[in-house]
């Protein structure tokens, strides 16, 4: 349960950080109230996560699925170009979070 409640809260800030790509500085209504509301979301799922789950472990998940994701978005979604740096980035993040995942149970 515990990982579906994180996956929820990964789900809200990808949305979240999305919507504020579109909320041209907060200046659109409907993106920014998005955009709050999810990251509402996201930060009240993060927080019943911690009661179970070590503070690193869930940071490096939430911090590092969530910014491959936007990354992903980006290039997907809304054009934005696909790079060698980019790419090897958005793996790096990944490999980060499997070796802190990996060293870190106890």
């Amino acid at each position: 349960m515990v990982y579906a409640t994180l996956a929820g809260a990964i789900l809200a800030e990808v949305l979240g950080t999305t919507a504020m790509k579109y909320s041209d500085g907060f200046s659109k209504l409907w993106p920014s109230l998005i955009t709050t509301l999810s990251y509402v979301v996201a930060f009240a799922l993060l927080a019943q996560t911690l009661k179970t789950m070590s503070v690193g472990t869930t940071y490096a998940i939430w911090a590092g699925v969530g910014t491959a994701a936007v990354a992903a978005i980006g290039i997907v979604f809304i054009g934005e170009p696909v790079t060698a740096a980019k790419i090897a980035g958005i793996v790096l993040v990944i490999l980060g979070v499997v070796v802190l995942n990996l060293g870190g149970a106890h």
